[in-house]
């Protein structure tokens, strides 16, 4: 009876203290909509700064301060299921007080993220930097996704997963994360290094890759068998998107920029990119490719033209929040409170495919004849890191019904984690790369 008195007296006063904020809010500023989105991106971003700051202040980096912050903030988070009442009136309490509940706009705002992040990004690489790389990319990208995936389903099914688990899963893992990897290089200052154009390139090619795998997982799922049919038509649709955009588009698109650019007015050239970025991931996103892929190719079309250094000004700061939004996002999504139950089968996937991405990311540049500090940086940039095509690939088998509901929270918990690790990791790089090419050249 004690028990139960207690749980009532804490339902009461979380209903009490729900109840006051949503009274001061609507007091201060009656005339405004106090929908639970306004009060979710107002958390995002108060707390957001706070954490980064302070992750800032410690000298590591943003990434880990964004997904921190939105681990803290989040539903899912064991931070909210400590204060709130087992059973009482949670879901109002969240809503009310605006932890994140509005979890589908912010995942429309986390796509946008992920849009404006490549497009700024593909800015920086012109069409030559990307054609010098480009049989590099295709090859080094197949060996590592390829020979991960194989290793990883080995090792899954060893683990005890059904087949169809094993199969989404070491699907899943094999794809590097292209959000978290442009984003950690930009943020170490190394975006522009000639290895950083490989990286780039393999992630482009995963990409494809990974639409390619959803696809044919889910024919799997559905019939049993692998539709060669839809694998061939999703290859000839990406080879028709990028050699389009390099040769139609690089002569159209760069002089109609410089001609919007010629009436010297920053607001209509922003909205002229953004335009550009946005219908690039659309026409993508139609024809059945990535937005991502999309986006980084309009990147492309701006860098060249003569007006390429203006338009990344201008796009980057909204880039840069509409960014922090997903990473928060993420962060927030990931039910951390489910990792004592998978802890064993998670470390040991972690170990498994960070291993062989790294192992099979240097095998590929070893064939292709690549400088060893090349290969090194790529392989340690590639190794960790996984995201979102991974949640998506095993989303995708959890709504079929093909895969067992565990395998959500565990992609998630793995997602969180590499992406903990990837900073580490590459700094790691940093480290070792500058001594064993001084060892070569002694």
């Amino acid at each position: 009876m004690q028990n139960i008195s207690l749980q009532l007296d804490s339902a009461g006063i979380q209903v009490s203290l729900n109840n006051t904020v949503t009274s001061l809010i609507e007091q201060i500023t009656p005339e405004l909509p106090h929908t639970s989105f306004v009060t979710d991106l107002a958390f995002i971003m108060i707390i957001g700064a706070v954490i980064t700051l302070a992750f800032f202040k410690i000298k590591q980096p943003l990434i880990i301060g964004y997904l921190f912050a939105g681990m803290l903030i989040g539903p899912l988070s064991p931070l909210w299921s400590w204060i709130l009442p087992e059973g009482g009136p949670s879901s109002d309490v969240l809503e009310g007080v605006g932890i994140l509940s509005d979890i589908s706009a912010l995942n429309l705002f986390a796509e946008i993220g992920v849009i404006l992040l490549l497009f700024v990004i593909g800015i920086e690489f012109p069409y030559a930097k990307i054609k010098s790389i480009g049989r590099v990319a295709v090859g080094v990208g197949s060996i590592g996704l390829f020979s991960t995936l194989g290793v990883l389903f080995y090792t899954s099914s060893a683990l005890g997963l059904g087949f169809m688990d094993a199969l989404f899963i070491s699907a899943a893992l094999s794809i590097s994360s292209t959000a978290i990897i442009v984003k950690l290089l930009e943020e170490m200052g190394s975006i522009k290094k000639e290895s950083s154009i490989l990286i780039l390139g393999i992630l482009i090619v995963e990409d494809v890759i990974a639409v390619i795998l959803i696809s044919s997982l889910q024919s799997i799922a559905l019939v049993g068998t692998v539709s060669i049919e839809s694998i061939v038509v999703i290859l000839l649709v990406a080879i028709g998107l990028i050699v389009g955009t390099f040769t139609i588009g690089t002569r159209i698109i760069p002089p109609l920029i410089d001609r919007v650019a010629a009436a010297e007015h920053r607001e209509i050239l922003l909205l002229s990119v953004l335009g550009l970025c946005f219908g690039y991931a659309l026409f993508a996103n139609i024809v059945g490719l990535s937005v991502a892929i999309g986006a980084f190719l309009a990147g492309v079309l701006v860098a060249e033209s003569k007006s390429a250094e203006v338009a990344k000004l201008l796009s980057s700061p909204i880039k840069d929040m509409f960014v922090a939004i997903f990473f928060i996002s993420v962060g927030a999504l990931m039910d951390v409170s489910q990792l004592e139950n998978y802890i064993f089968v998670a470390i040991a996937l972690i170990a498994v495919a960070t291993g062989m991405k790294f192992g099979g990311n240097m095998i590929g540049n070893l064939i292709f004849r690549q400088r060893r500090g090349k290969a090194l940086r790529s392989a340690f940039s590639l190794a960790a890191p996984r995201g979102e095509f991974s949640i998506v690939i095993v989303k995708v088998g959890v709504d079929m019904g093909a895969v067992s509901a565990f395998m959500f929270p565990l992609i998630g918990i793995i997602s969180i984690v590499t992406a903990f690790l990837s900073p580490f990791l590459v700094k790691a790089g940093d480290k070792i790369i500058p001594a064993l090419e001084e060892k070569e050249n002694v």
